[in-house]
């Protein structure tokens, strides 16, 4: 343990681990540690026994008879699916951690309106094929799409009448004569964006038409949805990158209780102190708040809830989909924030045959947050076995501070990886000075 390393990472998150591979492969000495003995921290993959010691203490209620046999769930407690086409699929490709992983294309992408699920429509000809809009909105989005196909960001003549770094997004949706109904899904769903905060930031709108370009081109990439799943959960994502710092002299290790952080007189981070096997020294350290919780290094910033549910059956209105992504956007439900729905079955081997796994995701703001995601859990239909968990959610509030200490935030309530992707990216050229390389070609997902 008494070694120098570069960099030292605590906890094995989603977050920490793709910063552990991209910082190995960049030739910096990491060492990994987590208080855990199994990789994914907040984000691992468990099987269904894993799931009732957490959840229940032990699994005596555990029936194999009724769910099917435990070694055949890997259920993620924080799943969020990857943009086919996007920044994060680009960094698995960088760091060749796919050589390790096999992905599948996610059966369809919808929104909640009016009480039931919609298909999400990002080309012109599902915009006019689909039940979402009335016949003149279809005409008009449709319009609206192909505009946004035709934008390029270094070409004003492809923008039309419209200056898209002096208008905001709600005026570009007023130009083509999109409704609110129209914004909301299209921001929501197709954009990603958990809040309307975007719609009247003219700095944001050359983002948002990126963003709809990126969901577009990665549904025509894979047909089905624009989302792309490891088989057998997330959880290979962080023993994919375990291998992947070995390879490049990293250092990995689990059931590590952190009894100090170590600082010099300046308040820069030194390294850590290990129960039990000595102190190893770093320049730099990055964790995940819960490491943090005692300091003034982060701040509370709201709570998630997670409402896992095991199914015999197809969420009704998602084309029985093997798999699919719901979104249910705050005008359409009354809750403050967006709610997502996750479902994945066996086509993803994270649950035995017959076995749907459903996670409701949300912010939560009151004492009763069961009741603030009641409007989700009825769409599922019935509920063979269902597990509940609320979790704080914290930020770091030490980057004005030269410490050297970089933190990662709590992951959010969405189901997929836009804002994780950025984070990673922001950490990785605070720590090396460098942007990450995203020059990898995603159709070669499958390919190494």
């Amino acid at each position: 343990m008494n070694e120098a390393y570069d960099v030292i990472i605590l906890g094995t998150g989603l977050k920490e681990c793709i910063l552990s591979g991209l910082l190995s492969v960049s030739g910096k000495k990491v060492l990994h540690l987590d208080r855990n003995d199994y990789y994914g921290a907040e984000s691992a993959s468990l099987n269904l026994k894993q799931l009732f010691k957490k959840f229940e203490g032990d699994d005596s209620k555990m029936d194999e008879q009724m769910f099917g046999a435990s070694k055949s769930y890997s259920v993620d407690l924080c799943p969020k699916f990857l943009m086919g086409m996007g920044n994060l699929v680009k960094m698995l490709l960088h760091t060749k951690v796919t050589r390790y992983l096999e992905f599948r294309c996610v059966g369809g992408s919808f929104v909640y309106k009016d009480s039931s699920l919609f298909e999400v429509p990002v080309t012109p000809a599902a915009a006019l094929n689909s039940s979402l809009m009335g016949l003149f909105q279809k005409r008009r989005y449709k319009n609206f799409l192909q505009w946004v196909l035709d934008v390029k960001e270094d070409d004003m003549k492809t923008w039309g009448k419209l200056d898209l770094k002096k208008q905001s997004m709600r005026e570009v949706y007023a130009y083509w004569k999109c409704d609110d109904n129209t914004q909301a899904f299209t921001g929501h769903a197709i954009a990603l964006y958990q809040d309307d905060s975007y719609l009247d930031d003219a700095s944001r709108t050359l983002d948002c038409i990126s963003r709809l370009q990126m969901y577009a081109w990665s549904l025509s990439r894979f047909e089905k949805s624009p989302y792309i799943y490891p088989v057998w959960g997330l959880g290979g994502l962080p023993e994919g990158f375990s291998r992947l710092a070995a390879v490049h002299g990293g250092v990995y290790m689990l059931r590590r209780d952190i009894e100090e952080i170590e600082y010099n007189g300046q308040g820069q981070v030194t390294g850590v102190k290990v129960k039990d096997e000595g102190s190893a020294t770093c320049k730099q350290l990055i964790g995940d708040p819960s490491y943090f919780l005692q300091s003034k290094k982060v701040q509370k910033t709201g709570t998630v809830a997670r409402w896992l549910c095991i199914l015999d059956h197809p969420v009704e209105g998602t084309n029985n989909s093997h798999s699919a992504q719901i979104i249910l956007p705050t005008k359409q439900t009354g809750h403050k924030s967006d709610i997502y729905v996750s479902v994945q079955s066996a086509e993803l081997q994270v649950a035995p045959k017959g076995r749907w796994i459903a996670m409701i995701s949300a912010e939560v703001y009151t004492s009763q947050p069961r009741k603030e995601l009641q409007v989700a859990y009825k769409l599922l239909g019935s509920v063979l076995k269902d597990f509940f968990m609320v979790n704080d959610t914290y930020k770091a509030v030490n980057e004005q501070v030269d410490d050297n200490v970089f933190i990662s935030s709590s992951m959010d309530a969405s189901t997929h990886f836009e804002h994780t992707t950025k984070e990673v990216m922001k950490i990785y050229k605070q720590i090396t000075g460098q942007d990450v390389d995203l020059n990898a070609n995603p159709d070669s997902i499958n390919d190494q």
